[in-house]
């Protein structure tokens, strides 16, 4: 029979989200996610909503300098900032460069604590429409400045410097322009080394599909942390792995992986006409804004927390650009419940994170 709940890109399933999270019932530890895009107004009311449902207590964003206080205003304390540039600006060079500066100065003052650079491979294609190719690089001189700022201000970072194998075979095939995936981390290592502040290094170091390789890049670097961020990438990759060498990682590296989702949130998702466009796609009503954002939730914690053993809700385009003869854009890879021990998901959902949010209680 045909569900009787719409289906979408973050619901092929045509599940009734509200019910899943009762059936879930509540996470082992009230969930930070330290890795979300939010802004709006009714659009970020709905993600309040799925945040309760699924036990989401606090949430860490990278929002736009200019919407800070009306985020604050309706997530309360229960939202942190993390500092980004403004990607949106038509002065590229500057927002990078000396308007990124007087962002994390301005961010620090409004109670953040974390600065993002975001290093993927495409960010060269920015720097060569902004006229300097090496702009956003972590070891380049834009950057180094960028961070020393941070450090000096106590702050930790983030950053962002891979993306999933999928996007090696296909977008960076081109290893003259992009590198390989394994140069991404070459730069990283020597800013982990140059400004030994907290780092937090997104989407699970941006290599999960390699546990032994990120292994060693946590054994090099005391300082380092890794997110659960990119809900898609981490379902179809954390999946393939067998339960005994995720769970040995994890427990192997306890305290040092964070929960994040990577949920981005904006008005154009209730309202597709909105002036805030460019992810309208994604949903176009309320309900499939609650979808969209709850599908996260779920499927991260139906990965972490059970033994379900079926395709995932979402829809992964991956698939369909790696191999379009086979699957569909509307198709999704596995989803492998691991069905983690309570003491670790208390440690990834909660402690990791707050105590991490520690080291700048003083600050």
């Amino acid at each position: 029979m045909p569900s009787a709940h719409p289906l979408s890109p973050a619901n092929r399933l045509g599940l009734n989200y509200s019910e899943q999270a009762i059936k879930l019932g509540a996470p082992a530890a009230p969930i930070i996610d330290v890795h979300t895009h939010l802004r709006g107004d009714a659009s970020l009311r709905i993600y309040a909503d799925v945040a309760e449902q699924f036990g989401v207590t606090q949430t860490w964003t990278m929002t736009q300098l200019s919407q800070v206080e009306s985020v604050r205003s309706i997530l309360g304390d229960s939202v942190r900032f993390i500092a980004q540039p403004d990607f949106r600006s038509d002065d590229l060079l500057h927002a990078m460069g000396e308007g990124y500066l007087e962002h994390i100065a301005r961010f620090h003052d409004l109670g953040a604590h974390i600065v993002k650079f975001w290093s993927a491979p495409r960010a060269r294609d920015m720097g060569l429409r902004a006229g300097l190719p090496n702009l956003m690089d972590l070891d380049g001189p834009v950057r180094r400045e960028q961070m020393q700022l941070a450090a000096d201000r106590g702050m930790a970072i983030m950053t962002h410097v891979a993306d999933p194998d999928t996007w090696f075979q296909t977008h960076y095939a081109d290893d003259a322009k992009y590198g390989t995936k394994s140069s991404q981390y070459v730069p990283l290592e020597r800013a982990l080394d140059e400004f030994p502040v907290p780092w937090i290094a997104a989407h699970m170091g941006g290599w999960p599909e390699d546990l032994l390789f990120l292994s060693g890049l946590l054994a090099r670097h005391p300082n380092l942390h890794l997110d659960t961020s990119a809900t898609k990438w981490m379902v179809r990759t954390l999946s393939a792995h067998d339960r005994d060498s995720l769970l040995e990682f994890l427990e192997r590296w306890s305290g040092r992986i964070l929960f994040g989702s990577d949920i981005v949130v904006q008005e154009d998702h209730v309202s597709p006409d909105a002036t805030d466009a460019g992810r309208g796609s994604q949903a176009a009503s309320s309900v499939e804004a609650f979808d969209l954002y709850a599908s996260r939730y779920w499927s991260l914690r139906t990965l972490f927390e059970t033994t379900y053993d079926g395709e995932s809700p979402i829809a992964d385009p991956d698939l369909h650009m790696v191999s379009p003869e086979t699957f569909d854009p509307f198709d999704a890879p596995a989803l492998r419940g691991k069905s983690l021990p309570p003491p670790l998901l208390r440690m990834l959902y909660h402690d990791a994170a707050a105590t991490f949010a520690r080291q700048f209680d003083s600050n």
